[in-house]
């Protein structure tokens, strides 16, 4: 399989539920202006809305779509369960909902505070996500978002949530949160596909990653991640 990405993009978490599965995948890296491949595809054959991920099957197949992807991966490995309970429970259920409640109401408003189109939205933007990071960091009461088991809803809030310092958004201040991430960075996987996708730490608690070109940019100093 080959999994399209950018680094530390919302690829990086079907790319750790991979890690966390085992799965054999490939990265191919996608430029964000050309939409050209690391390998000279024209990534706009395969994906024609042009964002990451995708996930090419050996059989050459496409799918696209975070949430769906990260589900087809959980279901096409015999550790899946692991990742994403059985169809037609609750758990499975309460997966999904976390799953959509982090794509429509954080991946999304918060994939707008990097975009200069809508800046004159962006402080509405950014209300309406710490409103919803409020309420989460409410709702979290177990190490991760369904309980004591990590699911691929809570690789997918690990994203998001890493994105946070380069919108300004504090999530220091947010207990549960901050713990969260200090959680699931620690995870093999994770520090595993940190290192694949070259991302350093740029604050000294260690539980925020960027690449070292977005990290120069903002005058930090990295600390390259460690498996």
């Amino acid at each position: 399989m080959k999994l399209y990405m950018h680094a530390a993009a919302c690829s990086l978490s079907p790319h750790i539920v991979c890690r966390e599965l085992g799965l054999d995948v490939e990265l191919v890296e996608v430029d964000r202006k050309t939409h050209r491949t690391s390998s000279g595809e024209d990534y706009l054959a395969i994906n024609g809305n042009g964002y990451v991920p995708a996930l090419m099957l050996d059989d050459g197949r496409v799918l696209t779509e975070g949430p769906a992807i990260v589900q087809f991966l959980a279901e096409c490995s015999p550790e899946g369960s692991r990742l994403l309970p059985e169809a037609g429970t609750y758990a499975r259920s309460q997966v999904q909902s976390y799953l959509n409640f982090i794509t429509a109401e954080l991946h999304k408003p918060m994939a707008m505070l990097f975009n200069a189109a809508y800046e004159g939205a962006h402080a509405g933007i950014h209300e309406l996500v710490c409103k919803r990071l409020d309420w989460l960091n409410s709702r979290l009461v177990g190490p991760y978002l369904t309980g004591d088991d990590f699911t691929v809803a809570d690789a997918y809030l690990f994203v998001c949530l890493n994105w946070s310092p380069w919108i300004k958004i504090d999530v220091a201040r947010r207990s549960a949160l901050q713990e969260f991430m200090a959680r699931v960075s620690a995870r093999p996987s994770v520090r595993h596909a940190l290192q694949a996708e070259d991302l350093e730490a740029f604050e000294t608690d260690g539980v925020f990653f960027a690449p070292r070109s977005y990290i120069a940019s903002a005058g930090r100093v990295g600390t390259p991640v460690r498996p």
